[in-house]
């Protein structure tokens, strides 16, 4: 499914929006009511800090949360690089014919990853993901012609190598799939509008504090932008570059 995070500019908007009006509406209560008495006001004080802190304690966690996946998507992406390069090197095994055949896969298969991570189309990801599978099947199918009919240990360590080449693909695809459960996103998202209701509730001149209820929604709403830029894998500005998988293509062409 899409996640309303791929898009953080416009989720950093709606969740100003819906923080701000959330701090109004509680502000909107209290001059509805008469004034809250001191001891009324001061217990607020404990509930709203005790959230705020609860609040913060989340934030944090979340943000943790999304660098490790963040981290993990760079760490995949290195590691394909390396299987992709390595078996590369390994085709020198095979019989000559095998190996021209299996080198041009290679450099196909590596345009094509190349692609995966630079591409937001949801459209032409399909398309390279079909392609990369095809690509997978032909692969495998270069190296194991040449293993059933001479099956040596060097010939063996080529196929060795391939199956690696399929597996960093697929945890590289697990790791973008590993995003913020959708259920911390919705407990953040109450507990910060609680927060804000409490301190539109407990301000006490609503028309002389008016713009200072909106410093509390930005700054959470900036928290919220931040861990969904660097969660998302495809949106935003904070991305991992596939500057590994570019060297290595640059080292093939150069070849």
């Amino acid at each position: 499914m899409n996640y309303a995070a791929d898009y953080p500019v416009l989720f950093f908007v709606l969740s100003f929006f819906v923080r701000s009006l959330s701090a109004l509406t509680g502000a909107s209560f209290l001059m509805r009511q008469r004034k809250l008495e001191k001891n009324v006001r001061e217990d607020l004080g404990f509930i709203l800090a005790a959230t705020l802190t609860l609040l913060g304690l989340l934030i944090g966690f979340t943000f943790s949360m999304a660098i490790n996946r963040y981290d993990q998507r760079k760490n995949c992406e290195a590691a394909e690089t390396n299987a992709i390069g390595t078996e590369y090197v390994r085709t020198n095994l095979l019989p000559a014919s095998d190996a021209v055949k299996v080198r041009a896969l290679l450099r196909n298969y590596l345009d094509q990853r190349l692609l995966f991570y630079i591409t937001s189309d949801e459209q032409q990801i399909r398309q390279i993901n079909a392609r990369t599978a095809q690509l997978q099947t032909e692969l495998m199918s270069a190296v194991l012609a040449p293993a059933a009919a001479q099956p040596t240990p060097t010939v063996a360590l080529a196929v060795s190598g391939m199956n690696d080449v399929l597996n960093s693909q697929g945890y590289t695809q697990a790791a973008w799939w590993n995003r913020i459960p959708i259920a911390a996103w919705a407990l953040m998202a109450a507990i910060a509008i609680c927060c804000n209701v409490l301190v539109g509730y407990c301000a006490q001149n609503v028309k002389a504090e008016g713009i200072m209820l909106l410093i509390l929604p930005l700054i959470v709403s900036i928290a919220f932008f931040l861990i969904a830029d660097i969660a998302s894998p495809r949106g935003g500005v904070i991305r991992v570059h596939p500057q590994n998988l570019v060297s290595l293509a640059e080292s093939l062409r150069a070849q």
